[in-house]
């Protein structure tokens, strides 16, 4: 998409291929659109058509600009920006259109900016704040239905099956499903299997689905029978540390602080030797957008922030813990969207 501040000129335009123009269509982008490449649909002579139906009739019937990249130096030269310095995500670009780009467009001041709109999207908008609740919380009932079915003999599937089953009822779609049983709890990217749950099982929830194409990712545990001593005194270490960071979150305070503050919050309260890269990122149409919760970040929090905050926790051959909850950056403090609790589910 092609955008410009200024006033006199489009705003912005969406170049795209000619195969997705239905997506257009359907959505009632009301935006310039520039199509390339072919793909062929016909019209019924003898049906009126539907409004949407209408309104790609009118997107096929524009102009074939070939390439996205003849597509994008034909509107630049349409809104007479031959001397500007534009941002470009970069992220996608072959080597070749970059070198066409400067060939047609010798005077635009070309910005690698992909890092840059990854940025700007941290800071969400009330509508994607809202899209980003209304999934969490389709979340949280997914967990909550699938462990209605959790009983002696089901399987990682059968639990799988139940929670993206509810996902989808609410209007959301599939895409995050770790859920693993016992020793498979601590693999960290678990896919359901036909293990099957008996006494005594932790079961570890690292999930969420998307609503309106914005992403969820929380994490639970349930014990399927009472926990150790050992169990809880972990469990409690990892959800203390969530809820310190927690504490801590406001605009202007260091992600690296977050981290620093969850780490050592876990070793003092019972995992001594606890290690992680990050405990948290951004999410929105990702599920890991900025900011990353890491010692080694400059980044500052800032207000509309969307982020999970998580602590995991592997032991190889007997136990995954995962305590993650998503929440707002407010100028008061952190709102969560989703809550984890103060104590281990049991079964």
């Amino acid at each position: 998409m092609l955008r410009q501040a200024k006033t006199d000129i489009q705003s912005s335009v969406v170049i795209t291929g000619t195969s997705t123009l239905d997506l257009l269509a359907d959505q009632n982008v009301d935006t310039k659109v520039r199509r390339f490449g072919s793909f062929t649909v016909d019209t019924a002579s003898s049906t009126e058509l539907d409004a949407v139906s209408f309104r790609q009739k009118e997107l096929f019937n524009l102009p074939d600009d070939s390439n996205a990249i003849d597509a994008l130096i034909t509107e630049i030269r349409l809104q007479r920006l031959l001397k500007a310095r534009i941002g470009l995500d970069e992220s996608g670009l072959l080597p070749g259109d970059m070198e066409k780009l400067r060939s047609e467009l010798p005077d635009v001041n070309w910005i690698n900016a992909a890092a840059l709109f990854r940025w700007v999207r941290a800071v969400k908008t009330s509508e994607e704040i809202e899209r980003l609740t209304t999934v969490g919380a389709i979340t949280e009932r997914s967990i909550a239905s699938a462990l209605k079915v959790a009983t002696v003999g089901a399987t990682e599937h059968d639990l799988a099956r139940v929670f993206h089953g509810q996902t989808v009822e609410e209007d959301g779609f599939p895409v995050l499903g770790c859920i693993g049983f016992g020793e498979r709890s601590a693999l960290m990217n678990v896919q359901p299997s036909d293990r099957a749950l008996k006494a005594g099982d932790m079961i570890r929830f690292d999930v969420g689905g998307h609503f309106r194409h914005y992403r969820a990712d929380i994490a639970r545990n349930v014990s399927f029978g009472e926990p150790s001593q050992e169990v809880r005194t972990k469990y409690n270490a990892l959800n203390r540390g969530v809820q310190r960071g927690i504490e801590q979150i406001r605009p202007g305070v260091s992600v690296s602080k977050i981290f620093e503050i969850v780490v050592d919050t876990v070793r003092a309260e019972g995992i001594p030797h606890y290690q992680r890269s990050h405990v948290g990122h951004g999410i929105g149409l990702d599920g890991y957008d900025l900011p990353l919760l890491a010692a080694g970040s400059s980044d500052i929090l800032e207000e509309g922030m969307v982020l999970c905050i998580e602590t995991p926790y592997y032991e190889l051959g007997h136990i995954g813990l995962q305590v993650e909850d998503m929440l707002v950056v407010r100028s008061g403090g952190a709102e969560l969207l989703t809550n984890n609790g103060d104590s281990l589910m049991v079964l």
